[in-house]
């Protein structure tokens, strides 16, 4: 035998330290009668703490050497060759209370705290024995001084890690016989009485208990089975396995299972469907399919449902994502929903769509382009009938919108971009359809043509600039029926605008900041009306024209501006010491003249004495050139408010700063070209403010509209001032005003449901929660984790957060004199235990006098379980949802659902 040379080696053998220099070269001899004399002698040199005999005498030191110089040039001589050493790899060890040697027994013994390291093997315990003769290794516990077991043995191989009782391995043969080993494998934990390691890939099991659950030594629940197969990273395959509850076996059982565990995040499998039942659509299987994990750069899931009235639903999801380059994910949704049965008078049947789409690129990948996608488009009516989706946000939601964009810069001088748009906006109320595929916006960056070789743009001339801009569109209008058909490409308008805008800015009396612009513009259309009066049917007709033609339009625009700043003292000993006032006043003046040169004539009727006029670009798809000259002066104000405020924390030797008032904005302006019949000098003053309460918690945002001229009998207005017909100098037309309240007694991440957002809904639960009922696992309440330890009986803090919105709307536009919105909606959600989780969306509409939309969730933590119960007690969105299952996603097939849709 040849011993390995350890780091520790000998550090703490059970015998006097040496004190004289024979007794150094009687033990020296001793080991290398077993081949360790280089171990030994390495160890005098780098042991200096546990040898410090050794370290103090350096005449004993040389004659070690010289000795150990001898002795190794007499085995070179010996013709007898060394027994080969049964470990090829080097073996450190350490123990804290010793480490001892039994030559006789071929053992080595290692107490408390042992720890022995072999080429990929680690191995931790209590007590850990060295049989170098048997080249084995047996490790085990260790009791304190109350006789309790502890230093349990912690065995490491490769990636795999093993926690047992004790342990015995095999250095040649890789086997090992464990007992009581417990092991983690991605989210499964296993434990089993006996394990048999066949080699390096192969474990058998006897007595195995499997679990999710965090203490795999006393879980909640966990599946029972006497015999497995244990390949790590990749599977589990037992014989007769029993799912046991609380130490209780269930009826649950399976003859045979295989559980797939592989490292990777995720694997393909059989998505198992839940059972449910409808009034009106009989039993069902939903949620059912197969989950493929194509690649690590995307995946894809397809699930179906099917109800026995023949109703039925598939759906298709994929994420994808490449590192540093792009992420995105794509959700493709059918239905074909039959209610009741052919021949009841109640029998429909529909098929309903939805397409989502989301797409992101990383910046890094190319900082001169870009790419993205938010696509959100189908049937108006998905969001309201499908069997799948629990959304009210997005089933009250009137429009679906998307966009499709790519953007390139180039980096010439000056700098040019180029932008590719398709754009989607659906009313889901009348159904109607505006899509622009795709439209076109090119530019090139300002030039300062007069700017000097300093290149200070400073003043009248030197700030002078133009650009050049191009807008290219492709748009349609059509409506869900005729959505992709060939009549929506017909009806498509096709048109392209150009336009140079010349500017400038400058200072006017040091404080005063003017600007001036004119903009050139050029439209082309492929498409323009002829308006002439059909004898035959006896009505005005608009013949559609096919071909090219342009117009082209001109207007100038200037504004002056400053800043006033104000500040009203009351006393650095008052508590309010000061308020600053800030205004901004600014004027603006507009022209465009008239271009009546593109306008027509046409007859109303047969005689064709009474013409009116019309111009051919009428309906067109960047609008029609104005008729009449647009001569307007506007006038804006806006104010801030701000106090600064003695600091209530004496410590503070500054005062703080509060907002007042973020902002109080008035508007109007005045047309020197109104006839004063369908247009009036004056328009109407917009008044709109806003601000923050209670340490920024509080949104407040209010506006009105004042009309400075009177109304007739009829409510239509008229050409006189109000104040002149006996009323006030301006009359109040309308008036809105809205609160949001968010308080929270945690500290609460600004967390957003996205998909919500994306479906059309609210970010927030104010109209619930989003349920996606073909994944019931999600949490219906934030995940992140909440601070209620209970200290005490009396004395725990439950974390709880509440959202509150209003909104006042008054109208008075024909002397109507009412409110007509008047409603407050609430959502909270509390930690009713540490385990329990309650929440409730509500609100009342005190116009309509009746409760809105109200929700009631609730959820219990069952450690690796989750139990969640959502209840929507009225109204037409009326339904509940019971549901209990493994959080795990490699066992979320094992769940309870049970459900009643309100029937849409």
């Amino acid at each position: 035998m040849t011993c390995q040379k350890t780091s520790h080696t000998f550090t703490k053998i059970a015998f006097k330290p040496l004190h004289t220099n024979l007794f150094n070269i009687v033990l020296l001899s001793f080991f290398l009668t077993l081949g360790c004399s280089d171990l030994y002698s390495q160890d005098i040199k780098t042991q200096k703490n546990t040898l410090p005999t050794v370290k103090q005498t350096d005449k004993s030191l040389s004659i070690m050497k010289d000795t150990v110089k001898s002795v190794t040039d007499t085995i070179k001589r010996d013709s007898i060759k060394p027994k080969k050493s049964f470990l090829d790899g080097k073996v450190k060890y350490v123990a804290k209370d010793y480490a001892k040697i039994d030559q006789k027994r071929k053992r080595i013994t290692l107490y408390n705290e042992a720890e022995l390291y072999y080429k990929d093997v680690e191995l931790k315990s209590g007590i850990i024995v060295l049989d170098y003769e048997k080249d084995e290794v047996y490790a085990g516990r260790i009791k304190d001084s109350l006789g309790v077991l502890y230093q349990y043995p912690n065995f490491k191989q490769g990636a795999s890690e093993v926690q047992p009782d004790s342990i015995r391995f095999n250095f040649k043969t890789k086997k090992a016989l464990i007992y009581n080993s417990r092991t983690e494998q991605g989210e499964f934990r296993i434990k089993a009485a006996i394990t048999k390691k066949e080699n390096d890939s192969v474990y058998y099991l006897k007595n195995v208990r499997f679990t999710t659950s965090s203490d795999v030594d006393n879980p909640e629940y966990y599946f029972q089975t006497t015999k497995a197969k244990f390949v790590p990273g990749k599977k589990v395959i037992v014989s007769l396995t029993n799912m046991v509850i609380a130490d209780v076996p269930t009826p649950i059982a399976l003859p045979y299972a295989y559980f797939p565990m592989s490292k990777e995040e995720s694997v393909s499998g059989i998505i198992l469907p839940s059972y449910n039942d409808s009034n009106t659509r009989g039993f069902s299987l939903q949620n059912g399919g197969y989950y493929f994990a194509l690649t690590d750069n995307y995946d894809l899931t397809v699930l179906g449902d099917y109800y026995t009235n023949g109703s039925y639903a598939m759906r298709f999801e994929s994420s994808y994502a490449k590192k540093y380059k792009y992420r995105g994910n794509v959700n493709v949704r059918y239905e074909n929903l039959i209610s009741s049965e052919r021949g009841y008078p109640d029998y429909s049947k529909q098929k309903i769509y939805n397409i989502q789409w989301s797409h992101s690129k990383d910046s890094k990948s190319n900082p001169n382009s870009s790419f993205s996608a938010s696509v959100n488009m189908g049937s108006s009516k998905y969001f309201k009938q499908s069997i799948n989706q629990v959304n009210v946000g997005s089933s009250l939601n009137n429009t679906l919108s998307s966009s499709i964009s790519y953007n390139k810069t180039f980096n010439t001088v000056p700098q040019a971009r180029i932008s590719l748009t398709a754009t989607h906006s659906q009313n889901t109320q009348t159904e109607v359809i505006n899509m622009t595929l795709p439209s076109l916006q090119a530019s090139i960056d300002r030039v300062y043509p007069f700017v000097g070789k300093d290149g200070v743009k400073k003043g009248l001339i030197k700030n002078i600039n133009l650009q050049y801009n191009l807008s290219g569109k492709n748009s349609f209008v059509t409506t869900d029926s005729l959505f992709f058909k060939p009549q929506m490409f017909k009806d498509a308008e096709i048109g392209m605008q150009h336009s140079i805008p010349i500017s400038t800015n400058f200072k006017i009396f040091k404080y005063f900041s003017a600007s001036t612009s004119a903009n050139y513009q050029e439209t082309w259309v492929t498409k323009t009306i002829d308006r002439t009066y059909d004898q035959d049917i006896n009505k005005v007709v608009d013949n559609t024209v096919n071909g090219f033609d342009a117009f082209r339009t001109y207007n100038f625009s200037s504004s002056l501006g400053t800043t006033v700043y104000g500040t009203f003292k009351f006393g650095e000993n008052k508590k309010i010491q000061a308020i600053r006032h800030v205004m901004r006043p600014s004027v603006s003046y507009s022209y465009t003249p008239s271009f009546e040169k593109y306008y027509d004539t046409y007859a109303i009727d047969a005689s064709g004495t009474t013409m009116k006029d019309y111009t051919r670009f009428e309906g067109s798809i960047y609008g029609a050139p104005g008729r009449q000259n647009s001569n307007i002066i506007g006038f804006d104000l806006s104010n801030t408010f701000e106090a600064k405020m003695t600091d209530n924390d004496s410590t503070k030797t500054e005062p703080k700063k509060v907002m007042l008032l973020n902002n109080l904005n008035l508007g109007t302006s005045y047309n020197f070209n109104a006839d004063g019949k369908t247009t009036f000098a004056f328009e109407p003053v917009r008044v709109s403010g806003g601000t923050q309460l209670f340490e920024n918690k509080m949104n407040v945002n209010f506006a009105a509209t004042l009309n400075p001229y009177a109304i007739d009998n009829s409510g239509q207005q008229i050409n006189v001032f109000n104040i002149n017909n006996g009323g006030s100098l301006f009359r109040m037309t309308s008036a809105n005003m809205t609160l949001n309240y968010s308080f929270s007694n945690k500290n609460k991440k600004d967390d957003k449901n996205e998909q919500s957002e994306r479906n059309g809904g609210r970010s927030d639960d104010l109209f619930g929660t989003n349920t996606e009922l073909n994944d019931t696992r999600k949490s219906q309440f934030d995940e992140e984790d909440s601070e209620n330890v209970i200290t005490e009986f009396f004395n725990s803090k439950l974390p709880w957060d509440m959202t509150m919105a209003y909104s006042l709307t008054y109208s008075n536009a024909k002397r109507e004199n009412k409110i007509t919105g008047n409603s407050i909606m609430i959502s909270a959600n509390m930690d009713i235990t540490p385990k329990w989780k309650g929440g409730i969306s509500t609100g009342y509409d005190f116009v309509q006098k009746g409760v809105t939309f109200t929700q009631l969730r609730f959820e219990r933590d069952l450690l690796s379980w989750r139990m969640a119960f959502n209840w929507s007690p009225f109204g037409e969105y009326s339904n509940w949802n019971f549901f209990i299952g493994i959080k795990s996603g490699i066992l979320s097939d094992i769940k309870w659902e049970k459900r009643s849709v309100s029937n849409r």
